[in-house]
């Protein structure tokens, strides 16, 4: 019997874990056109009719009035909408598959101190989640590990590839910290707000204080002495305590925020934060010291009793009123399963405040800035990738049919697991109306 039980694990497993059948593009072979759309550069104004020239993977030409070279391909946008790619700035795609399957789960390792760990080798390119995600306009992501204290380094990836190096726009974009909540905090009404409450705030400080003391004497050593011997944790702390690689920490509470920037102070980091529920009350913190804040999921419930039951709405308006630079991502109890659902959080955001220009560059340009890439990404621009999409109306409405996407002039697979079982069920009632007729 416990063999039984065994194999059928196993055969769940595999089957859980298997591979998309959506082959990943091959490199753009020629000049694409995509004409008479109306762009939304996001970096300028809208230009109805216009044209998109992408040749070797970037855009070359936009306008109304653009001269094509020979042998062109021309993609027909009338009555269609171009954006850049949708842009979530908080995730674990690629990391997770299945939420309740731990077999599937590897975005954390063993241990408190991970600072040499890269999200990048773990992410699974033939994950389900991926082809189901880039059907809603989401064709970027950075990818974050979690854990206990210091989790490991993130990296910004493009949604389609053969492996993670193809995948990769930017490897080690932030070290992962997940800062300690005071034990005289009250818990969070939503857990995942909270991923360290296992460990004391002064124990989990002091450990991480003396790890980048540690890193920083360790990289004194090694200038003094190149034979010193390689320790890869701290070695991988250099470029963070050069400020060349910026700190990501998740703070939510108040005391958290004002932790995370005081530490950032002592040893003169970059820094985000990310999570934010009270970053408004932090605005003379944040601001000073250009701090931005990746707002993790609109969709939750207030921390505290006291707070408004529309806090989380609105904490984007308030920190754009704060004059704080910010960004949304869409992790929340979904984890990766839940980024398609990114328009919709920004969408949240503009019913209760925020302009809707201000909602899609929070999913589009703010991202890109934040996490170091806007000289790629985040707006369609001359000189920037051709990562975008073409849809049927505004991303930030449900209706709208998102019909193509391209990265860096690759034009994507548009088919994923949802539209298969879709189809596959449309099937199902047109036999079941062809027997009736009979």
């Amino acid at each position: 019997m416990k063999y039984l039980i065994t194999a059928c694990l196993i055969l769940f497993t595999a089957a859980a874990a298997r591979a998309n059948p959506e082959v990943p593009a091959p490199a753009q072979a020629g000049p694409i056109a995509l004409i008479g759309g109306t762009i939304h550069p996001v970096e300028g104004a809208v230009i109805e009719g216009g044209t998109i020239l992408i040749e070797d993977g970037k855009i070359t030409a936009l306008g109304k009035d653009v001269k094509l070279p020979p042998k062109t391909e021309k993609v027909d946008c009338k009555g269609q909408h171009i954006y850049p790619a949708l842009f979530d700035a908080y995730t674990d795609l690629g990391l997770v598959e299945i939420n309740s399957v731990r077999a599937t789960a590897d975005f954390r390792e063993v241990g408190n101190m991970n600072p040499n760990v890269r999200a990048l080798a773990a992410v699974n390119p033939d994950s389900e989640v991926i082809p189901v995600t880039r059907s809603n306009g989401v064709l970027l992501a950075l990818t974050a590990p979690r854990g206990i204290l210091v989790a490991g380094r993130a990296a910004v990836i493009q949604l389609d590839g053969w492996t993670p190096e193809q995948m990769s726009l930017k490897d080690g974009a932030g070290l992962m910290i997940h800062w300690p909540q005071p034990a005289s905090n009250p818990p969070p009404a939503d857990p995942l707000d909270d991923p360290v409450a296992s460990v004391p705030r002064d124990d989990g400080v002091q450990t991480m204080r003396k790890a980048f003391q540690d890193a920083r004497q360790y990289g004194a050593a090694r200038k003094a002495d190149p034979d010193y011997p390689v320790d890869a944790r701290w070695e991988s702390l250099q470029d963070v305590l050069a400020g060349t690689v910026p700190v990501m920490i998740h703070a939510e509470s108040l005391e958290q925020i004002q932790g995370a920037v005081a530490f950032g102070d002592e040893f003169k980091l970059k820094v985000v934060i990310v999570g934010g529920y009270d970053a408004p009350r932090c605005a003379d913190l944040l601001k000073p010291r250009n701090i931005p804040v990746i707002v993790t999921s609109i969709y939750r419930l207030p921390r505290r009793r006291s707070d408004d039951y529309d806090a989380p709405y609105t904490l984007c308006e308030r920190l754009r009123a704060a004059g704080i630079k910010f960004c949304i991502s869409s992790f929340g109890r979904f984890g990766a399963t839940g980024t398609r659902n990114l328009p919709y959080h920004a969408a949240t955001a503009a019913a209760y405040g925020l302009s809707s220009d201000e909602a899609l560059k929070a999913i589009t340009l703010y991202p890109a800035q934040i996490c170091g890439v806007a000289d790629r990404v985040g707006s369609l621009k001359v000189g920037k990738d051709a990562t975008l999409f073409i849809a049927s109306g505004d991303p930030l409405e449900t209706p709208t049919q998102i019909t193509a996407g391209y990265i860096q002039g690759r034009k994507l697979a548009w088919n994923d697991r949802h539209k298969r079982l879709f189809e596959k069920y449309q099937e199902k009632y047109k036999q079941l109306e062809r027997e009736e007729k009979k």
